[in-house]
């Protein structure tokens, strides 16, 4: 995290980590590797913790920014790349619930009511994630440290 100049996304870096120790689970963060970052709208980092059951991984990829923040397994996400794709994905099933006036009780908690305007909300901003930071090579994307 020393390595991180600016200061939106040391913030971002910030509440990735309060994010994480809020979890009952979560005993410490070892260590927080910043993926990728772009200040204003997001930051996926990668997570080192000490969790309070075996059972919880030690390592996670956190997603925080002007959208609600989440972790993530590193078991289906290789990269920074992945785990915001994943992201999407996780939060794509919470808008089509919310839009339809369904449960949300079993998926990825996200921290606003599940309202059809939030959901449209949240859709906008998924829309947009995927089509300048998933769909393109990795490379390719000109991120903020």
């Amino acid at each position: 995290m020393s390595e991180i100049i600016d200061p939106e996304v040391r913030a971002y870096a910030k509440e990735a980590t309060d994010f994480l120790l809020s979890k009952r689970w979560c005993r410490s963060v070892s260590s927080l590797d910043l993926g990728c970052s772009i200040a204003g709208i997001f930051g996926v980092f990668l997570a080192q913790i000490k969790p309070n059951h075996p059972e919880i991984d030690e390592q996670l990829w956190v997603v925080v920014g002007d959208l609600p923040p989440a972790y993530l397994v590193c078991d289906s996400a290789a990269n920074w790349q992945e785990a915001l794709a994943a992201y999407v994905s996780e939060m794509r099933q919470w808008v089509e619930a919310a839009s339809l006036g369904q449960s949300v009780e079993d998926l990825i908690p996200v921290n606003v009511p599940p309202t059809k305007e939030h959901a449209s909300q949240l859709a906008t901003r998924l829309d947009f994630l995927h089509e300048r930071f998933i769909t393109v090579e990795a490379g390719d994307v000109v991120g903020d440290a």
